[in-house]
């Protein structure tokens, strides 16, 4: 289990009295060769998460994968699901989605893989800490300025929430609140066929157009360095100092 201290109280709920193990993402590849050997001994060995569905976004999916990977038998018991939840109370549309799980933490590499998933033809999912989701949003906002988002959080607790806008609104949303607490799942409309073949061309001019040779244009053109390393951050996925570091460079 990830806790043994949040597990222990669940089994106690029901009078059930085994050892338990702790076995967080922490520790999970020293675990896997002690709980391979019990199961090859005729041993059974339980996995339970602190919360949500074991093996989505948690450290269960390396148990499971080593197990299958020796021909021991698994058994998946259902259970909650943050990403099906939510995307469910988001009232965004289900019959296609991608989870994501959690983005990069800096700021431009957020921007970049965001710009990766824009040509995805569904619903996206992504999970977020109450201390990174105004960022992440931001970020959001930046890549998909007119797409409806969700914000979902405290899932089946008293204070559950949900808030749902187009990616601007929901910064200022979520700016004007304090102190945030519960993960948080957010949840991205899908792109309209406009937008589909807008990723797609753009995909396709930044694979065409290296980070040196959109310097050199930009520069020939006039543009401003500041205004430049906006542009540069935006369309290579970079953070902007980064961006007009490279300028710099380039002029030296």
């Amino acid at each position: 289990c990830e806790d043994t201290r949040v597990t222990s109280k669940l089994l106690s709920a029901f009078d059930i009295h085994v050892p338990l193990q702790r076995c967080d993402q922490n520790i999970i590849e020293s675990q896997i060769e002690p709980t391979l050997e019990r199961l090859r001994a005729g041993q059974r060995v339980a996995f339970v998460s602190d919360a949500g569905m074991p093996g989505i976004s948690d450290p269960g999916q390396h148990l499971v994968d080593a197990a299958l990977s020796e021909g021991l038998a698994t058994e998946v018991i259902p259970g909650p699901s943050a990403v099906t939840c939510a995307l469910v109370a988001s009232g965004l549309a289900s019959d296609h989605f991608f989870f994501e799980g959690f983005l990069p933490r800096k700021h431009g590499q957020i921007v970049q893989r965001l710009q990766q998933l824009a040509s995805i033809p569904g619903t996206i999912v992504l999970y977020e800490s109450p201390f990174r989701v105004l960022a992440t949003v931001e970020a959001i906002a930046e890549v998909f300025p007119t797409r409806p988002v969700a914000l979902v959080r405290e899932l089946t607790k008293l204070h559950e929430e949900v808030v749902r806008d187009v990616a601007p609104c929901l910064v200022e949303t979520l700016a004007a609140k304090e102190n945030l607490k519960g993960e948080c799942v957010l949840v991205i409309a899908a792109p309209t066929e406009e937008e589909l073949a807008s990723a797609s061309s753009q995909a396709e001019g930044r694979s065409q157009l290296s980070l040196e040779d959109a310097i050199e244009a930009g520069l020939a053109a006039g543009t401003r360095k500041s205004a430049l390393a906006k542009e540069l951050a935006q369309k290579f996925g970079i953070a902007r100092d980064e961006a007009y570091q490279a300028i710099l460079a380039h002029e030296a």
